[in-house]
């Protein structure tokens, strides 16, 4: 990063998430992901019906290992463009890539079947205070183009208003829930938010602490490329690469797309 900017772990405010897709031209979608700890870009060709390739820039990273994770990316070339931006995970497998640059190719993949002019964009801003999952109410917003899309309440790990959100279980299958269940962008806005929710809970904690990957690897296992066996051996931390927004939040993605 060129301008000065707070680093370290910060216990209040609220966690910020923007991602941006756009139509670049006729065939080409570029996105852009960034928040406290990520800054992805992704690009996808395609001949209107098919991915033709996929490239991926890290731009801030956690892990050492993170930008090696545009090579699995790649493999996303020759599916079918989809409006359904969880449709990458069945052309190829979630937990070999990184989740970032992975949810982010899905959205421009769908951002693709979307079409339309040349910078046709669409944005999405999560906001997520700090300790909304330790307990005690607290709301999560998303605004899709400027728009409040969605506001949810949390108490804990769990949503409890508004239904239907608030009626499905909150780990174990939500993204597949609404995949399922709801209209197409209601499905997408819901699936940004969800996985928002579950990365901001790293909002005050001190992940500089954390030197090696193995000691992050938790009970889930190998959920992304940098903890897969055989990378998380050799994974370091990203030190000084936090980074808070909650007093500029119109600052992120600031080097574009």
């Amino acid at each position: 990063m060129t301008a000065p900017f707070p680093t370290g772990a910060f216990p209040t405010g609220a966690f910020r998430r923007r991602v941006r897709v756009v139509v670049e031209d006729a065939g080409r979608v570029v996105g852009g992901l960034e928040d406290d700890f990520h800054y992805f870009q992704v690009e996808v060709r395609h001949d209107g019906t098919r991915v033709e390739s996929v490239a991926a820039q890290s731009r801030r990273w956690p892990w050492s290992t993170c930008p090696a994770a545009a090579e699995p990316l790649r493999e996303l070339a020759g599916m079918p463009l989809s409006p359904r931006c969880l449709a990458v995970g069945d052309w190829t497998d979630p937990k070999r890539n990184c989740t970032h640059m992975f949810d982010l190719a899905g959205l421009a993949v769908a951002h693709a079947w979307r079409g339309g002019p040349p910078g046709r964009t669409r944005q999405y801003d999560a906001t997520i205070p700090a300790g909304a999952q330790a307990g005690g109410e607290h709301q999560v917003t998303l605004r899709r183009d400027g728009e409040l899309a969605l506001r949810w309440t949390l108490d804990g790990r769990r949503c409890v208003s508004p239904p239907p959100y608030s009626e499905v279980a909150w780990r174990g299958g939500f993204l597949r829930w609404a995949d399922a269940h709801l209209p197409v962008d209601e499905a997408e806005a819901a699936i940004v938010l969800r996985r928002a929710c579950d990365i901001g809970m790293g909002r005050g904690m001190d992940l500089d602490a954390i030197e090696r990957a193995a000691d992050a690897l938790g009970t889930q296992g190998a959920v992304c490329h940098t903890m897969q066996p055989g990378v998380v051996e050799v994974a370091v931390r990203n030190r000084g690469t936090v980074r808070d927004w909650d007093a500029d939040p119109g600052r992120l993605l600031a080097d574009g797309p």
